[in-house]
């Protein structure tokens, strides 16, 4: 049984925190792909920063071409919008009998997972990684933790985010260091986020 991570998100454009993370989370567990799985739209998110599907689908699939264990999915472009979670592995299992996958999400996700469609059915039958991560609010120990499907990795945290680049960009500041050089290439030039 082939084990795949996966890492959903809009990717909004994808950074190099993400890379660190997923590389991480490769290189420390059994995982033997991570698949990042390019969300049309998370049903808790505002649409109108979010730039076209296969423009973040192109930016992660360029981002990774020197990570042969990471690949971009676009699974979620065809199923029904929202995107949950959910019907994506359902999906997922379907279509891949022969692979076992892992849910990939940050700390601050843990807390809202009961808002999430099958929730319990989900954390039943699915292995989930939680990677830290600072957060507003007290972290207090999550229930979640204890369950034996969910563990946490001591992956480090990347003080990144995706909307602070989005508003520098806006902004006219730098923002190569911050992104792989393919993505900052993909963007320079471009009127994307401005």
């Amino acid at each position: 049984m082939k084990k795949i991570g996966l890492f959903f998100g809009s990717f909004n454009p994808i950074h190099i925190g993400h890379l660190i993370l997923a590389n991480y989370i490769l290189e420390n567990s059994d995982m033997e792909e991570l698949w990042f799985v390019v969300s049309p739209q998370n049903p808790f998110k505002d649409k109108k920063s979010l730039l076209k599907d296969h423009n973040r689908l192109d930016m992660v699939q360029v981002s990774l071409k020197n990570y042969p264990k990471m690949r971009a999915s676009n699974v979620e472009f065809s199923l029904p919008k929202p995107s949950y979670t959910i019907d994506t592995l359902t999906y997922l299992h379907e279509k891949h009998p022969d692979y076992s996958f892992a849910l990939i999400m940050g700390e601050d996700n843990l807390g809202g997972l009961s808002k999430w469609k099958n929730s319990e059915t989900l954390i039943k039958n699915q292995q989930i990684i939680v990677y830290p991560r600072t957060f507003e609010g007290e972290k207090k120990d999550n229930e979640y933790l204890q369950h034996e499907n969910i563990s946490l990795i001591n992956a480090p945290v990347v003080e990144i985010s995706a909307t602070e680049i989005r508003k520098m960009i806006k902004d006219g500041k730098n923002v190569r260091p911050m992104l792989p050089p393919e993505v900052f290439e993909y963007l320079d030039g471009s009127s994307f986020y401005k």
